[in-house]
């Protein structure tokens, strides 16, 4: 069976629904691979499991429980801190045939292995909030009987953006910090430039128009030349003691490349001690 066919055969149970997981759901349904019907979601907010189910079309269930048992797919969308509360005591609910896909930061394969030893199928993927626009990286790890399942994972995860599969460890701790925290930090960087727009008499709608499709732009001009370095790309665009090159010169001798490094290893660090503090409370 194609791997399309095979995922629109698929139940699929959202437990947790927060700002990620209602990303990837709306990437999902949004791809016409998901069918609504096929859908299931759970939160311990009745409040907000009624909104989510009324705003996609999908069926509320009452209990975890009742959404494993329903699901061939789950994917766990609870908080680090929260994972194991919420797990611990529907382990024994999940089998051998379900497939698992944790949205957790900071832990590990090996923890949710751990934490769900009926499980044979088990991911941890991290994509970020840009599924909801079909334009997430989606990082994942796997176990080994994953193996023969890939494709339709693949082609699942494809639907919310490009799908970079690597090691459980450093790399998937990279991921989480430039992929997924990543966003933040994009965006940080555009309140610098609509800012300083506004400051110079730029209203704020053309200021932050301007900073958007300057980005864009910039994401358009490399996805165009996959094969160019972001430095040959960066020499394009500067003229010899002009107007880019006095900026440039300017923010190497600031040490902006120092600061956003600073910045990527804190948040590392962060993603490290979501697992260390989540291993030594459980």
């Amino acid at each position: 069976m194609a791997a399309q066919d095979l995922i629109r055969t698929k139940k699929i149970g959202f437990l947790g629904v927060g700002n990620l997981g209602q990303a990837v759901l709306r990437g999902f349904l949004d791809s016409g691979l998901v069918l609504p019907k096929n859908v299931l979601i759970s939160s311990r907010t009745e409040r907000k499991l009624a909104k989510v189910a009324e705003e996609f079309n999908v069926q509320a269930v009452k209990t975890n429980e009742e959404l494993i048992d329903g699901s061939d797919v789950v994917i766990i969308g609870v908080k680090p801190q929260d994972l194991y509360l919420a797990i611990e005591p529907i382990a024994s609910s999940f089998h051998e045939d379900h497939v698992v896909m944790s949205l957790a930061a900071g832990i590990s394969l090996e923890s949710l292995e751990e934490l769900m030893p009926d499980v044979k199928k088990i991911l941890r993927v991290m994509p970020n909030t840009a599924a909801n626009v079909k334009k997430s990286v989606v990082a994942y790890s796997a176990s080994d009987a994953c193996s023969p399942h890939l494709n339709w994972i693949e082609e699942l995860l494809s639907t919310i953006g490009v799908v970079v599969p690597v090691e459980d460890g450093d790399m998937m701790e990279a991921l989480v910090v430039a992929a997924s925290s990543g966003i933040g930090f994009v965006y940080e960087l555009m309140i610098y430039w609509q800012e300083w727009l506004e400051e110079r008499g730029i209203d704020r709608e053309t200021a932050k128009l301007v900073t958007v499709n300057v980005f864009a732009g910039a994401s358009a001009m490399a996805s165009s030349a996959p094969n160019t370095s972001f430095e040959e790309l960066q020499r394009k665009v500067t003229s010899l003691k002009g107007v880019t090159a006095a900026g440039l010169d300017s923010m190497r001798e600031l040490e902006i490349e120092r600061a956003l490094r600073i910045s990527f290893e804190k948040a590392a660090l962060r993603d490290k001690s979501l697992g260390d503090s989540w291993l030594k409370s459980n």
